[in-house]
């Protein structure tokens, strides 16, 4: 269940943490273990998730079956869409990091 939104450019932490993981193609177990190693083991993910997740995803152009490797694992890789709404979702995290830190560390100017 994900619950992207294209318009307003917010994705989800999950989406956006398999979306970074498809810069070098990986098959589903190794995207499990890139997100629960970068993230400390804060976000795990379930087989059913994670599959549900990259249906939508090919489903969106967002990534694309790379190869069907050995045993069958099925790799995928971000698409030029894909990195493109990575790099927009950045910049939207980036300019909300920017504006909490001028609150927080700097005080609000305009109270």
């Amino acid at each position: 269940m994900m619950r992207d939104n294209i318009k307003g450019g917010a994705l989800t932490e999950v989406t956006f943490y398999i979306l970074l993981s498809l810069f070098t193609p990986r098959h589903g177990y190794a995207i499990m273990q890139f997100i629960e190693d970068k993230t400390q083991g804060r976000l795990t993910l379930g087989a059913g998730t994670l599959y549900g997740a990259l249906k939508s995803l090919e489903n969106k152009g967002w990534i694309k079956l790379y190869s069907e490797g050995v045993a069958r694992k099925k790799e995928y890789l971000i698409t030029p869409s894909g990195r493109e709404i990575v790099k927009q979702e950045l910049s939207r995290i980036q300019q909300l990091l920017q504006t909490a830190t001028e609150i927080i560390i700097w005080g609000d100017k305009n109270d």
